[in-house]
């Protein structure tokens, strides 16, 4: 080469009234060029000699970055799939006891339909992991959808035959079963989506909106189900209003584009590591495991606590509708509390300091819930705990997530966050099952209370605290990779440490209208 190389950005910042050649829903480009520098050494030469780009006097391909309107779309059918998948599965379980009445079976086989779910989601996870890996969100996003209306038109098929006699409770359940199957695909997509269609700024909203949308759906469970079906006969009907949803909601997906057209960021264009290698080195990983415990820990706790909150407050003298009130105060209060939170973490990438001011928050919040059932003061103090235990936990997990992929970068997204997801999952599982043995009997005082229960969650939800808060500690430096990528440093996208990077940001139509551009140098 007559000269050294290094890479310069060249971005074109479109305002919505500015009238340009590039297709309507692109809103950012940004052009990766060769640029001179006199300074680089020689070993960026051969760096650069070794590149794509050719010493033969012909101009380089450029790289363009753009991100485009139409990731919503794709976006909006994440969320949607998100809700009536978490729907779904606490179909059942927010009415427990008018759904053991229904089918004549116990509570205990009723807490088995989410259990099952939970199951079914840590069994589907291998198959989850590779089709986000090797075909992307969209073929992940079909599979959602497919065994969403399968699964559920076999529960209410289970509800409906022999309706006389209380449904088919094994059919029922096999219906359940392929609807967990179909949770991981879009609960584990998220990061995955947000990665291959959006930049820096928008991925950590990206991600909460498309993954806070799951809890939503069990708010939407716990409120609107009880009024659905106030009584035993009434569950048929209330399983083939939630079938009609979910077949209105996977439709959409077969539209869906696979990938944009070109990639929103540097870190989005670079290859990933192949999938069994990411998983072997980030279960080496310590930072992996100091996030990975704590958040499969209180996925889990969430996971049960929203299955078990009627029989949690029902022996204190509140109905099904106060706990699913209780349950509508949990999400929605946490996705207020997130839709604050994780806009400003986008804007200054404060997760590490975000993450360690929430956990102790979540633990004290179950701890409160110890004492907030049977308070004198009535549902009021549950209502109080619940909210809280909402806003740090709704707040901490798109948050976790997306640092967890900045610090394992160049790994694909979707390992870290189906791993823990899958851990959240099982431990939810686990803890239904050990939650419901641990209830009281009926010559307790309150009959089948489950303080005892409340003290276990209470009591592993604090013993993690220390984990998340040791990140970055005892002479450990995690570093934000992804990042670093996205912003031309040393990467494992390129080795730009000893290359000038610069950056120029120019109005879309600067150079035919005359209008000025700002150059900025790093």
């Amino acid at each position: 080469m007559a000269s050294s190389s290094s890479f310069s950005l060249e971005a074109t910042v479109q305002d919505d009234v500015e009238r340009t050649a590039d297709p309507p829903d692109v809103e950012i480009d940004v052009v990766c060029t060769p640029h001179v520098s006199e300074t680089v050494p020689d070993s960026a030469k051969r760096t650069q000699e070794r590149s794509d780009f050719q010493d033969d006097g012909e101009t380089p391909p450029l790289t363009t970055y753009r991100v485009y309107k139409r990731r919503f779309i794709g976006l909006a059918q994440l969320v949607l799939l998100n809700i009536v998948v978490s729907w779904d599965w606490l179909t059942f379980s927010a009415v427990s006891t008018t759904s053991a009445e229904y089918f004549k079976v116990s509570e205990g086989a009723v807490n088995w339909m989410s259990t099952g779910s939970l199951f079914a989601f840590c069994a589907a996870t291998p198959i989850v992991m590779y089709t986000l890996n090797k075909g992307g969100p969209k073929p992940a996003i079909t599979a959602t959808s497919i065994l969403l209306l399968v699964g559920n038109w076999i529960r209410y098929a289970g509800t409906r035959a022999n309706r006389k006699n209380g449904g088919i409770f094994g059919l029922a359940m096999f219906g359940q079963i392929l609807i967990g199957f179909a949770q991981p695909f879009c609960l584990s997509a998220p990061t995955r989506y947000s990665d291959l269609w959006f930049s820096d700024r928008g991925r950590t909203s990206a991600t909460a909106l498309a993954t806070l949308a799951n809890p939503f759906g069990a708010a939407l469970g716990q409120l609107v189900d009880s009024f659905w079906a106030p009584t035993a006969s009434d569950v048929p009907d209330m399983v083939l209003y939630i079938s009609i949803i979910a077949t209105v909601a996977s439709i959409p997906s077969i539209f869906l584009p696979a990938a944009p057209p070109t990639p929103p960021s540097a870190s989005s264009l670079a290859p990933k590591t192949p999938l069994l290698e990411a998983i072997t080195k980030i279960l080496q990983s310590l930072e992996f495991w100091l996030i990975f415990i704590p958040f499969s820990i209180y996925v889990g706790f969430f996971n049960s606590v929203s299955s078990l909150l009627n029989q949690i407050l029902s022996p204190h003298g509140f109905s099904e509708t106060d706990a699913g009130i209780a349950g509508g105060i949990l999400i929605i209060v946490g996705l207020v509390a997130s839709a604050i939170v994780s806009p400003i973490t986008d804007r200054f990438k404060h997760y590490l300091g975000t993450i360690k001011i929430l956990v102790p928050i979540v633990a004290a919040s179950y701890i409160g819930f110890i004492f907030a059932p049977s308070s004198p003061a009535g549902i009021a103090p549950s209502f109080v705990v619940c909210a809280l235990l909402g806003a740090s936990s709704f707040s901490l997990l798109p948050v976790s997530l997306e640092y967890l992929v900045e610090i394992t970068y160049p790994f694909s997204p979707e390992v870290g966050s189906t791993l823990c997801w899958t851990g959240g999952q099982l431990l939810g599982a686990i803890f239904i099952v050990v939650q419901d043995a641990l209830k009281a009997g009926a010559d307790d005082s309150p009959p089948f209370h489950m303080r005892n229960a409340l003290i276990f969650s209470a009591a592993v939800a604090a013993a993690v605290v220390p984990l998340p808060l040791s990140l970055g500690l005892f002479g450990r430096e995690v570093k934000r990779r992804r990042s670093q990528a996205d912003r031309g440093g040393p990467g494992p996208v390129r080795n730009a440490a000893t290359l000038t990077e610069s950056v120029t940001i120019t109005a879309a139509a600067a150079e035919p209208t005359g209008l000025d551009s700002k150059q900025m140098t790093r």
